[in-house]
């Protein structure tokens, strides 16, 4: 039996071949063995001002946001430590102190 490699994106040991790709069952991610991923396949977020954006960065809300089914709002100068950067509308995965987890948009953040 062939060794495949790991996942590249979680390092899981599980990959398996599926035709002339390779899978990882923990997080879904497919990939063509032997095939770097590349600068260019990097996810690249930047905020309202246009910092570039990390994981585990501290950012400021510039804007008043409702939270969307409570009637609490997060008010502009929150400051969000340790994003998490996922990709989909809401580029920002985050816990907000007072309100608990929740996405943002990078359009309303600024890099502290």
């Amino acid at each position: 039996m062939s060794e495949l490699p790991t996942c590249p994106q979680c390092s899981s040991t599980y990959t398996y071949a599926d035709g002339a790709l390779l899978v990882c069952p923990e997080c879904a991610h497919e990939w063509t063995p032997g095939k770097e991923a590349s600068a260019e396949d990097a996810l690249v977020v930047r905020d309202s001002v246009g910092n570039l954006l990390a994981d585990g960065d501290s950012v400021t809300v510039i804007k008043d946001l409702k939270v969307k089914g409570s009637s609490s709002v997060v008010k502009v100068g929150t400051k969000v430590r340790n994003i998490r950067l996922v990709e989909g509308d809401h580029d920002i995965d985050c816990k907000v102190d007072g309100i608990g987890p929740m996405k943002l948009k990078p359009v309303f953040v600024k890099k502290a």
